[in-house]
């Protein structure tokens, strides 16, 4: 009963990280599934408290899943400088075990946008325990330089997948994920949002707004959560 009702409840937390600490805070499902959890995080530029990050976990939370977002470190101290992948996933590692301790949930999904997205992504590769990943935007490559793929992991995910990104993404040419998509053995959904951005953001010309898209995007998570 107590664990049922810190997942009606929220909160926020400090996670201890190797001697430092971060934030995150807790969104719990108002609607839907019970006992899911999504560890969802931050991209490059942004943080825990990005519009676009908390209007998702909103979305989300309405469709089941209950939502953590957390800071990695480096943002925590006010930098603008993404700390090294080792450290971002001992980040994510820590706040991941926080949420198991104290919410026990019976589905782990993790992920997150961008470079928070490739980070649950590369542990998940490294086999941690999780139930499934839902990566938002995922960044194939860099802008411009689609010969700098951020590729090789992908095949050793064993859990499934649902991914997220825009037809104008600059981040993720469509045909070269498709390419990269055939050497994936997991079940692996591919969602192309059309006419969205690395943000989601669509040209008004596209016939749809930003929360119609935001509503695809939580619809269909909703959709693959039941499936897995």
């Amino acid at each position: 009963m107590a664990e049922r009702e810190r997942q009606r409840t929220g909160g926020e937390w400090r996670v201890p990280v190797g001697g430092e600490e971060t934030s995150a805070v807790f969104e719990p499902a108002t609607g839907g599934a019970e006992d899911v959890v999504f560890v969802c995080a931050h991209g490059a530029g942004g943080n825990m408290n990005d519009r676009g990050l908390v209007q998702t976990a909103n979305a989300l939370c309405e469709r089941g899943f209950g939502v953590v977002r957390f800071n990695f470190l480096y943002k925590e101290k006010k930098s603008g400088r993404p700390d090294p992948m080792p450290r971002l996933k001992e980040c994510y590692a820590a706040v991941v075990t926080r949420a198991r301790q104290e919410l026990n949930p019976r589905t782990l999904i993790i992920g997150g946008r961008s470079m928070g997205g490739r980070a649950a992504s590369m542990l998940a590769a490294d086999g941690f325990d999780c139930n499934g990943l839902l990566l938002l935007a995922y960044p194939l490559h860099p802008p411009g330089r689609p010969d700098q793929l951020r590729d090789a992991h992908l095949p050793a995910i064993k859990v499934p997948v649902i991914c997220f990104n825009g037809t104008r993404d600059p981040f993720c040419t469509p045909s070269l994920m498709e390419v990269v998509l055939k050497r994936v053995t997991t079940k692996w959904e591919m969602h192309w949002v059309e006419g969205a951005d690395h943000s989601f953001h669509v040209l008004k010309s596209s016939g749809k707004t930003d929360a119609q898209v935001l509503d695809e995007i939580a619809d269909a998570s909703r959709a693959w959560l039941q499936g897995i």
